[in-house]
């Protein structure tokens, strides 16, 4: 897999006697490159292969720059080569290089006296897991015992990666130049090769597992006597899946029942304090795909984050957010990488509330302070209504963007003025360096990095984490255009979702894709008034404003740029 450079995009070859082009799937100045004929020969490129290309040259005489062919792909429309030309395209690599291979190759989990005996050992205390249903790596698992004070000992269990992942090796330096794993639509691009990240530190249950974890001594009010951060060993007694969880919280009998309602009390706890001191509950809507064999769309999904949900995300929250308060107070104010969130941009928060009053939504948004008290009451009145998943987009997009730094600014969206990432080294590299950072406070050994080193890589794991959010986005719009690629000529319920001088964005309720209906393909003379935002029929037909229901059909989807072309329905 080749990684991207500014002068490499992702194209599919077209014949033209002779010579061909490279028309990109992202328009280069709305250039395509020339292929010459010599090219041709030297790559052996067909009609219609998605290819690798780079830019040679543009001579100022010539309309289009020229292109050499680094890299094949397959069949512009295969599902695997659309799927290697995301990743391409963002610069993600897919395979592990010889030689982590080799050095994972040799890598097994053995318990020894020695290591349990710098342990703390948790093996017999109840542990369990709760993730999705086809997951693989577990990263986390939550362990509760009853005290006799009347409070209880829960356990945040991390896969003790570092325990593995040593810096310096080819299989350190290959996580870090991925900073994250990659969810695609259809699959998991790994930060740790699948030994480690599916096996070996993978917290799967009745087998021993190293951890790091964080203790707590806490009540069902979420009031917190005390904390020990440290390394352990644990047994896991059960997987979960989040709807096994789910049913028991719902009142369905079955095993360990009484403990996981008893943790749902306690998250529930923690939760109500979160919001008490400022947080804001944003909740974006998830799509998910069901895939045939082949890898086709068949259905589409909105994922529903339940308690089950919550309860864990509460206990990770828990765990980041002391994790990140015991370093700020370390002796000797060791770097650290904390994960921060600025306050929001004020202007574009204006905007947005007057975008919301268009949809019938009124936001007091005068000020820092009152942000997120009214934007929990406009999040509650939102819920569940066809225009939630818009409005919801449009305020993340008002929002700073949170990301990794040394410099601890705080996290305005969860209102904690202390967090990091600390839960997830399997798929994070940043967790892993926290793992790195805080155990060597806990005993007192030299320093992970210095401040400019450790800033330099969370400046770059932030970096990676946009172009691992860029990738799932993309796939999750192709498998869109995809989706409706089958249901052209079919009729669906939408909400206008963006209004632009050339034509009407709309959103459908039942699957959240976004196509356009150009404004040439309406019959009826509009004016466009950019201010509010809407076009005005000049002939006493319909207005078209944000937020306004719709039926559309779909007339065309082009796979191949990831656009959906809509018209009226009649």
């Amino acid at each position: 897999m080749v990684k991207r450079a500014k002068d490499t995009f992702i194209g599919h070859i077209r014949m033209n006697d002779g010579f061909a082009f490279a028309e990109t799937d992202r328009q280069f100045n709305n250039y395509d490159f020339y292929i010459s004929p010599e090219e041709i020969r030297r790559s052996g490129v067909a009609d219609n292969d998605r290819v690798i290309v780079r830019i040679k040259d543009w001579p100022p005489a010539m309309k289009n720059p020229i292109g050499i062919i680094i890299g094949k792909l397959g069949p512009a429309g295969d599902h695997e080569s659309d799927m290697q030309a995301i990743l391409v395209d963002a610069g993600i690599q897919y395979d592990f290089p010889e030689a982590v291979e080799k050095e994972v190759a040799g890598m097994e989990m053995v318990v020894t006296e020695e290591e349990v005996a710098q342990r703390r050992d948790m093996r017999q205390v109840w542990t369990i897991t709760i993730d999705p249903h086809d997951a693989k790596d577990f990263d986390d698992a939550i362990s509760m015992q009853a005290l006799d004070n009347g409070y209880y000992e829960v356990g945040v269990h991390i896969a003790d990666v570092a325990h593995y992942v040593r810096p310096g090796t080819a299989l350190d330096n290959e996580a870090y130049d991925r900073g994250t794993s990659v969810y695609l639509v259809d699959r998991v691009i790994p930060m740790l090769p699948e030994k480690l990240s599916n096996n070996i530190c993978s917290l799967v249950p009745h087998q021993n597992r190293f951890t790091f974890s964080a203790i707590f001594e806490i009540n069902e009010a979420g009031h917190i006597r005390k904390e020990w951060f440290g390394k352990t060993i644990i047994h896991s007694d059960r997987r979960f899946s989040y709807e096994e969880a789910q049913e028991l919280i719902e009142g369905s009998d079955g095993q360990y029942k009484e403990e996981v309602l008893l943790l749902n009390s306690i998250a529930t706890a923690l939760r109500q304090q979160r919001f008490q001191h400022g947080a804001i509950a944003f909740e974006t809507q998830e799509v998910k795909f069901i895939l045939d064999e082949k890898k086709v769309p068949v259905g589409v999904y909105v994922k529903e984050r339940k308690d089950a949900h919550l309860l864990i995300e509460d206990l990770m929250l828990l765990a980041n957010k002391r994790v990140a308060e015991f370093m700020s107070k370390a002796a000797g104010q060791p770097p650290f990488v904390y994960r921060v969130h600025d306050l929001p941009d004020m202007d574009r928060l204006r905007e947005f509330g007057m975008m919301a009053r268009r949809f019938g939504y009124k936001l007091h948004l005068d000020s820092p302070d009152n942000i997120s008290a009214a934007l929990n009451a406009f999040m509650k009145e939102v819920h569940g209504k066809p225009e939630q998943n818009i409005l919801e987009n449009m305020a993340i997009r008002c929002m700073s963007k949170a990301v990794y730094t040394t410099n601890n600014i705080g996290h305005y969206g969860l209102a904690f003025p202390h967090y990091t990432h600390f839960t997830s080294p399997i798929r994070r590299y940043p967790d892993l360096m926290v793992h790195r950072v805080l155990y060597r406070q806990l005993n007192d050994l030299p320093r992970y990095a210095s401040k400019s080193e450790l800033e330099d890589k969370c400046r770059y794991s932030s970096a990676m984490e946009r172009k691992a959010m860029e990738a799932e986005r993309e796939s999750i719009k192709y498998k869109q255009v995809e989706y409706l690629s089958k249901q052209v000529g079919n009729e669906f319920d939408g909400v206008i979702s963006g209004i632009m001088h050339f034509g009407i964005f709309v959103e459908l309720k039942e699957n959240k894709c976004e196509g356009m209906i150009r404004i040439d393909n309406i019959r009826d003379e509009l004016v466009f008034e950019e201010n509010k935002k809407r076009y005005r029929s000049l002939t006493g037909g319909r207005n078209f404003e944000m937020g306004d229901a719709i039926r559309i059909k779909v007339a065309k989807a082009d796979i191949h740029h990831r656009q959906l072309d809509f018209v009226l329905a009649e």
